[in-house]
């Protein structure tokens, strides 16, 4: 083995511990920046063997992304990629491995920013109107549908949900998002109700397995998984003939959207969806004006 393919083995060890150790990122996260950072270190020993991570230029960094395009890499991907980059060349600053990140002049590639598909308040409540409250999973399907729109919930907020995060009386929700981060949010009163439903029926199929996780397999009594939420809302969007892109995080976009249609601040929306740069809020902004706009073109100005 050379010593480049040392040395990168040795610094990738150490930024992943970093990464999950001091940052508290999270597992998915840490899996596609390690997969990110294998793919440019093994490019780069295939084209370069000599090149330790300590003699990485901006040449190097700006030949990977050339590659990138040549395979017709997406847009999407090819940021990300460079955001893992700058984020592995930033911790080799911090460990004096560098006295420069290589990242530091090149830009982003250019992504076209599409507006997420939305649903109608009418929408949500025929998908909810769907479930089958006779199933076992009936009362578990229809608060996970409840709690992803009206508490804005990504799928892995909602599936690390754990009873002492639900404050009843005051009717909030506590939540741990991205980075392990903390928020409280409310929770409306019919989320509260279809949970309190949901409890009743966990009980009889929850096992030791279960612990204190709030939405479980009932064969299993095991925490249910991401794919299983996906099921859901994809299954639920089908039954009431929902012809778009739908996904949980769908009713996530869509509680943003109605809580802007509705007079919220752009602030207050960026503190309950745990959006750390308003800037990933802003996106709302544009739905919102695509709402307004609607409106106006409704008003009888200028009929007589």
């Amino acid at each position: 083995m050379g010593n480049a393919k040392k040395e990168w083995e040795k610094e990738l060890a150490g930024w992943e511990r970093q990464m999950r150790l001091e940052r508290g990122l999270s597992g998915n996260t840490v899996i596609a920046y390690i997969h990110d950072l294998t793919d440019f270190v093994e490019w780069l020993l295939a084209t370069f063997p000599e090149v330790s991570p300590r003699k990485v230029a901006k040449e190097h960094i700006e030949g990977f992304m050339v590659e990138l395009y040549e395979r017709r890499t997406a847009e999407t991907t090819q940021a990300r990629m460079l955001s893992a980059l700058r984020t592995f060349f930033a911790y080799e600053v911090d460990c004096e491995v560098v006295e420069s990140p290589p990242t530091e002049f090149i830009p982003n590639p250019k992504c076209p920013r599409s507006l997420p598909d939305t649903l109608s308040l009418q929408e949500i409540d025929a998908m909810i109107s769907t479930i089958d409250l006779s199933l076992p999973t009936g009362h578990r399907d229809r608060a996970v549908l409840e709690m992803l729109y009206s508490c804005g919930l990504r799928v892995s907020e909602l599936t690390s949900l754990r009873l002492g995060d639900i404050f009843w009386k005051d009717g909030f929700v506590r939540v741990l998002g991205k980075g392990r981060k903390q928020r409280v949010v409310p929770i409306s009163g019919e989320a509260l109700h279809q949970l309190r439903l949901h409890l009743e029926c966990r009980a009889q199929y929850a096992t030791s397995a279960s612990g204190d996780t709030i939405f479980i397999n009932y064969r299993t009594g095991r925490a249910l998984t991401r794919m299983t939420i996906f099921n859901i809302v994809e299954r639920a969007a089908r039954s009431a003939g929902i012809d778009k892109n739908i996904s949980p995080h769908t009713l996530r976009h869509s509680f943003a959207t109605h809580l802007l249609e509705g007079g919220a601040d752009i602030r207050q929306v960026q503190e309950m969806l745990g959006h750390e740069n308003i800037m990933t809020t802003e996106i709302y902004t544009h739905l919102d004006t695509r709402h307004l706009q609607g409106v106006v073109e409704s008003l009888p100005m200028g009929k007589e």
